[in-house]
């Protein structure tokens, strides 16, 4: 088992901390994920029901308990409300690999509140669960996701024409690598 217990452990910077999501919090999550704005480069159109972020709590359990994605939700230190959520997917315990994927409600965008939750996330990846290498895969008009993958020493490896099918919309995707020595380098 890659990450022991029946939970994730949090993860405490100086202004957001990366909890276990509990049903409680199934009001946030669907406040962040039913907003176009954030959604308007994921995966899949924003919700439309409270239903859908019952549902994705629950797909965030089944895959903890697999240990093949790990979802933490974002909270402030302050009140421990939900504004967002880090994931590691594709989880690859043999290759020592997953996939980053990022989302922040918007009235959070622009403060540096996700930087600062992605270095807690990496600081962990690497040290703690000793991965040697992170993915991210970004649509190209994503300029903010590039900025942030880029600000954190991730390299782009490629470009994926139309690899993603969404609300109609074919879209391409940008492929970032980040290997373990690279974030060591960047930090002291």
């Amino acid at each position: 088992m890659m990450i022991a217990g029946d939970r994730l452990p949090t993860l405490t910077g100086a202004r957001v901390r990366l909890r276990w999501l509990v049903t409680s919090d199934v009001d946030d999550l669907f406040a962040v994920f039913s907003n176009a704005d954030v959604t308007r480069y994921w995966s899949h159109l924003p919700f439309t029901h409270e239903q859908q972020a019952h549902d994705l709590l629950a797909a965030i359990e089944r895959a903890f308990a697999e240990q093949s994605l790990f979802q933490w939700g974002i909270s402030l230190r302050h009140d421990d409300r939900i504004i967002g959520t880090c994931t590691l997917s594709q989880v690859d315990g043999s290759n020592l690999r997953g996939e980053l994927g990022y989302a922040l409600g918007r009235a959070h965008w622009g403060i540096g509140l996700m930087h600062e939750a992605l270095c807690l996330l990496l600081d962990f990846v690497f040290r703690e669960l000793e991965f040697r290498r992170l993915e991210a895969d970004v649509d190209p008009r994503n300029a903010a996701s590039i900025r942030s993958l880029e600000r954190l020493a991730f390299r782009r490896e490629g470009f994926l024409r139309e690899r993603w099918f969404v609300g109609g919309e074919v879209q391409d995707a940008l492929f970032y690598g980040l290997l373990r020595r690279e974030w060591e380098e960047r930090i002291p």
